[in-house]
């Protein structure tokens, strides 16, 4: 009988992440307003409550010492950030207004053509650009440097910018969120205290924004906790880049559809490639395929590599050097999978996390921005007289509905359902909703959840390339070139079963592109009569893309620091 991820769930509760302050009310440390991750919503929610502290010192003031901190696991801002990225700038114009430039931004250049491919294995024929996928007007960017451009403009409006600091608990008293628990730092494989042990401290504020991008722990936990789940659950692909340096300039924008792929609809593997060029001497190339996909063999990191073998990438790559990784899931799931609210009691949510992210048009960071600078504007409101902190935090939720997120992401809210009846009737499908603005069909297409497809195996992995090192690379090599530095004796923050059928393990195995997961011996069979096996965990090669939240398992908050170290990604 087939497997099906959600037939073992991760030992793990929501209620883990979920507590109240545990700390002496003298020993919290207050802050006004508590944004948790450093990516484009929380740098853009920090920025703008920045703007609005100059324009109204007065009401700054009552905010206390620290008005606005943002929380950051990772070593610094846009180390743990991975986009393609081709951006739509009119999140940050909307953000900076007169304030910046386009020129001032960290972009490598607009978008100069594009062209969209049509892959077999050894031809390349050009197709239209859909509608969804015109990039005229849009820049390339580094979301990594884009990061770390956006904190320091944050530092400069009086935010503070926490690195290193992973927000483990959510804090909830009286049914209202006040804040966060950071993770403790130097605890042993098994938890014990090393001599540089530091505890987790509790942080509480005026209003809590959680940014915490794709698979967020605590928002994830925040969404079982206050019912506001939507109808349809959200769905995730993963993707897996690598920056290139090259003797030759790229000069366009290249998407491609169809090989390495399998267009079947027994397989369910949809997505796609993206190679842009970052200035003269770089590019950047990246596989993203949807988690929903059935066959166990299944490798993205992999079948980026059987990618580079095409002739007509090949010939982009010829002659240069691969000098960064990185992998990171997608939420797909857009606006029939949101949140039947964005905001709860002293919360409010934003970007990757709710799912702000048009997946035809391969677009999202614009949403983040604008996601947070409406939240913001939202938690600000709470310091207005006269007006209540739930009301102030309500109008979030009408900024939303009536922003261009809403209306972006209402025309395309089935196309990504479409591509579960394989490549060519989802195209067609997905070309009629195109034409008629998401009107047809009426009404909305439920998503299936990833981790309830069954799951199969065949012989794909055969095809995928030996790693020659130059071209093709294998997944420890790669993890290296992520710049991973997380200690081999921390905690294990990944929970999973360590005993379930084979095809698990094996999907688990092959969907991993940091080499997490091993398939280990035989150890009996379970109801069904599947044969399981045990699970080996590396946690420490971990690049917290997410992909094992969305099948079957639960990352959890390492300790702050460990990691990726993007800096081009």
């Amino acid at each position: 009988m087939s497997a099906r991820p959600s037939d073992w769930p991760p030992p793990w509760s929501p209620s883990e992440a979920i507590r109240p302050p545990t700390d002496p009310a003298d020993e919290r440390i207050e802050v006004g307003f508590l944004v948790v991750g450093a990516g484009p919503a929380g740098l853009a929610a920090a920025i703008r409550l920045g703007q609005l502290m100059e324009e109204d010192p007065a009401t700054a003031e009552r905010l206390g010492e620290v008005p606005v901190a943002v929380l950051e696991k990772g070593k610094a801002p846009g180390s743990h950030l991975l986009s393609g990225a081709v951006v739509n700038p009119r999140g940050l114009k909307r953000l900076f207004g007169d304030r910046k430039r386009i020129d001032e931004l960290p972009f490598y250049g607009p978008v100069e053509g594009e062209s969209v491919l049509f892959l077999t294995k050894g031809r390349a024929v050009r197709i239209p650009t859909p509608p969804t996928m015109v990039n005229h007007r849009n820049y390339v960017a580094s979301l990594s440097q884009l990061g770390r451009f956006l904190a320091e403009e944050a530092e400069s409006l009086g935010v503070t910018v926490l690195p290193e600091t992973a927000a483990e608990t959510l804090l909830v008293d009286g049914g209202r969120v006040v804040g966060v628990r950071t993770g403790d730092r130097g605890r042993g494989r098994n938890g014990e205290e090393l001599p540089n042990f530091e505890p987790g401290s509790d942080v509480t504020a005026r209003v809590t924004i959680l940014c915490e991008g794709t698979q967020g722990h605590l928002t994830g936990a925040a969404l079982d906790r206050f019912g506001l789940r939507g109808e349809s659950p959200q769905v995730w692909a993963l993707g897996v880049k690598e920056v290139w340096r090259v003797p030759k300039p790229l000069r366009q924008v290249v998407h491609t559809m169809g090989w390495p792929l399998r267009a079947g609809r027994k397989y369910r593997e949809f997505g796609g490639s993206f190679i842009y060029p970052m200035g003269d001497d770089m590019v950047t190339i990246g596989m993203v395929v949807g988690l929903d996909y059935r066959d166990a063999e299944v490798s993205v990191h992999d079948l980026l590599q059987e990618l580079k073998t095409h002739p007509r990438v090949r010939a982009i790559l010829e002659g240069g050097e691969r000098v960064q990784w990185g992998a990171k899931t997608i939420p797909e799931g857009g606006l029939v999978a949101f949140p039947r609210r964005f905001h709860a009691p002293g919360l409010l949510l934003c970007g990757d996390g709710v799912g702000f992210v048009n997946v035809p048009a391969l677009k999202g960071i614009h949403y983040a921005i604008e996601s947070g600078r409406l939240a913001a504007e939202a938690a600000w409101r709470t310091l207005e007289r006269g007006v209540s902190a739930r009301a102030a935090l309500a109008t979030y939720d009408d900024s939303i509905r009536s922003s261009f997120i809403w209306d972006d992401l209402r025309e395309v809210r089935n196309m990504r359902q479409a591509f579960g009846r394989g490549f060519y009737l989802g195209g067609a499908l997905a070309g009629a909703m195109t034409v008629t603005k998401g009107r047809f069909p009426p009404g909305d297409s439920r998503t299936e959840p990833d981790a309830e497809q069954p799951l199969f195996t065949t012989d794909r992995a055969q095809s995928y390339p030996s790693p020659d090192g130059q071209l093709t690379f294998d997944k420890l090599s790669s993890v290296f070139a992520s710049g991973n530095r997380t200690r081999d004796d921390q905690p294990n923050h990944i929970r999973v079963q360590t005993k379930v059928p084979r095809d698990l393990a094996l999907a688990w195995a092959r969907m991993c592109p940091a080499q997490v997961y091993e398939v280990g011996d035989a150890d009996g069979h379970d109801a069904a009569g599947n044969e399981t096996v045990e699970v080996k965990l590396a946690p420490s090669n971990c690049v917290q893309c997410g992909a094992i939240t969305a099948k079957g398992g639960r990352l959890t908050p390492p300790e702050g620091g460990s990691g990726p170290e993007y800096t081009l990604t």
